[in-house]
């Protein structure tokens, strides 16, 4: 990577590092932030909010996320780079897939979050495991007309594939 690559992506997480300590500081949640850049200029800014929000999913890629798609007005982000504060968690990892962005950067890793009491390892233990082997009771029931909504959406002819 080149230098100059290294000083924008330094300045970038130096962001997401700015907005986790705002968010932080202004109780809103957690010590997470993140900013999502397109062509070089930063688009959205989030940080966390869960127990200002009591939104368990409003973490700080996930309301970053939000932001950058509705100025976009897409539900993807090509062509965009996430910076987060930290490593992001399952769920946030998830979303920044399902958006597509082109890269993403953290700063601090899952092991120090960890070590600040924001452990994720539970989760990335019971994810690849089959649902009757979670410590969370996961049960599928499969009851009358349960694949109509994909057999409709199988041949739906206006549909906005993604």
């Amino acid at each position: 990577m080149k230098k100059d690559d290294i000083l924008k992506h330094i300045h970038f997480l130096n962001e997401a590092i700015k907005e986790a300590r705002k968010g932080m500081k202004s109780n809103a949640g957690g010590p997470f932030g993140a900013v999502i850049v397109k062509n070089g200029k930063i688009i959205a800014r989030g940080h966390n909010c869960v127990t200002s929000t009591n939104d368990p999913t409003a973490h700080a890629e996930i309301t970053a996320i939000r932001a950058a798609c509705k100025k976009l007005k897409s539900f993807e982000l090509k062509g965009c780079i996430i910076y987060s504060s930290c490593e992001p968690c399952p769920m946030c990892l998830g979303a920044i897939y399902w958006a597509r962005p082109k890269a993403l950067y953290y700063a601090a890793d899952r092991l120090r979050a960890a070590a600040s009491n924001f452990d994720d390892a539970v989760i990335y233990r019971e994810v690849p495991l089959p649902p009757g082997k979670r410590t969370l009771p996961t049960v599928c029931i499969k009851i009358p007309g349960h694949n109509v909504p994909f057999d409709e959406w199988d041949v739906k002819e206006n549909k906005t594939e993604y």
